[in-house]
């Protein structure tokens, strides 16, 4: 395997889309959970979620868009060395914007913050078959 330049890199765009997503659905929990005890200030669950996932988003972003994936010949290999083989992949799945990478083994990879998941996948499955492996 050589080291070659990831094929599947994070889109910056998506990954601000998927946290106004995120932000969105924390914002709706902090306020329900305040309402539920009876807390009088539900508002502020709003900019408590709106708050962590701001935090959370920008202190991650530089170490999750340096994540990415190259195909090789025998299979996928992700950064911190990651690999799964062409021979191990059972299953390929969208998750939202990232693509679940399922061994026989069990083991669950990610390729993150894709723009088109669904094109990741075609992608990745027309590798694995030039190279003579089928899901």
């Amino acid at each position: 395997m050589t080291d070659a330049p990831p094929d599947f890199t994070p889109d910056r765009m998506t990954y601000i889309r998927s946290h106004a997503t995120l932000a969105a659905v924390a914002m709706a929990g902090g306020m329900i959970i305040l309402w539920a005890v009876g807390n009088p200030y539900v508002w502020t669950g709003a900019i408590g979620g709106l708050a962590a996932v701001i935090v959370r988003g920008w202190y991650l972003m530089d170490e999750e868009l340096a994540q990415g994936w190259a195909l090789t010949d025998t299979g996928l290999k992700g950064t911190n060395l990651r690999f799964a083989g062409f021979d191990e992949i059972a299953k390929l799945r969208s998750l939202g914007s990232a693509v679940q990478i399922i061994t026989n083994g069990g083991d669950k990879h990610l390729i993150k913050y894709q723009p088109a998941p669904d094109d990741t996948i075609a992608r990745i499955t027309t590798a694995m078959r030039a190279a003579g492996h089928v899901l």
